[in-house]
């Protein structure tokens, strides 16, 4: 399970963007509305591989997993990967992260969708004179980061929450505001608009999706065509959603919450120090070990259900 981010809700300019403290207020001015338009891909905007070598020169500026926008372990190798303002970066057990490639293209909705394969959005690396327009839409990796692949939306989305999940991909383009989902990630089915910070799909159900926005947790139950609030539910800025069904969200403050009903009723575990910035759940040799970025604290990982945590990568 891999999980994803958004910048400050909404926010179409992409410098600095990364999670606040709050879901700004202004989200509560959008009104919910539903379109069954499909984008479909002209010309040739999207197949050309992203960055002719794979590994650029260093960057003039180092900056470090600062502004994380997306956390992903890849099931090939178990290896953590943060997707940063500045890059991808590698997040070893110890020692210093890796900038993968030394590409800082601003990597924003990211999602680790196999063994080896990513999938994102963002803004190009401004030293790769082919990465243009500014958004980069849905582009993918094959070779862990090492290059990107232009796939849908070149120029016209930039996806801060993505997800693959039962043969689709779902994601929200910040620019228009919009939720879409695609069969083959070319052709886009937009299915409602409504400004939201994070969203995550049930896996056992490809029509559920629960959605952090400004008035609180709502959820879908026609794969995001029609949104209602959930009764109850706490204040959260990102979501979780693991294969095995627990659901995890952090409040603004950097509380965690925990559901085992989709989210009918939510736990308090424990705190992450900070406000958060991504989290991502992983389930592997029966571990169920859940991984939070916040502003200022790093990555923290909890192994006992977010009750407690410990500094998995630090600057």
């Amino acid at each position: 399970m891999t999980s994803r981010r958004t910048g400050p809700i909404p926010e179409p300019e992409h410098t600095g963007r990364r999670r606040t403290l709050a879901v700004t207020a202004a989200l509560a001015l959008a009104a919910v509305a539903t379109a069954s338009v499909v984008l479909t891909q002209t010309g040739d905007e999207g197949r050309d591989r992203v960055g002719a070598s794979s590994v650029l020169p260093p960057p003039q500026v180092e900056t470090g997993v600062q502004h994380v926008h997306g956390l992903g372990v890849d099931p090939g190798d178990g290896v953590l990967y943060a997707a940063t303002h500045s890059g991808v970066f590698r997040i070893p057990e110890q020692g210093s992260a890796t900038r993968v490639a030394n590409r800082v293209q601003d990597t924003m909705g990211f999602s680790v969708v196999g063994p080896g394969t990513f999938i994102a959005s963002g803004h190009p690396d401004a030293r790769e004179d082919d990465l243009r327009p500014p958004l980069l839409g849905l582009i993918q990796s094959d070779d862990r980061g090492q290059t990107w692949e232009p796939i849908s939306l070149r120029g016209q989305a930039d996806f801060h929450a993505l997800q693959a999940a039962h043969g689709k991909v779902y994601g929200y383009d910040a620019t228009s505001q919009t939720f879409m989902v695609s069969q083959n990630r070319q052709d886009w089915d937009r299915r409602s608009t409504l400004p939201m910070a994070d969203f995550a799909v049930d896996p056992a159900d490809p029509d559920t999706v629960l959605a952090t926005t400004a008035d609180g947790v709502v959820r879908s139950a026609d794969g995001g065509r029609q949104w209602e609030p959930v009764p109850g539910a706490p204040t959260l800025v990102v979501l979780a959603w693991a294969d095995q069904g627990q659901l995890y969200g952090v409040t603004p403050e950097g509380t965690v919450q925990r559901s085992e009903d989709g989210g009918a009723s939510w736990t308090e575990r424990g705190a992450v120090g900070g406000a958060p910035e991504a989290i991502t759940v992983d389930v592997r040799e029966g571990v169920e070990r859940l991984y939070v970025a916040a502003t200022g604290r790093g990555i923290g990982v909890s192994d006992d259900q977010g009750q407690t945590f410990t500094t998995r990568y630090s600057d």
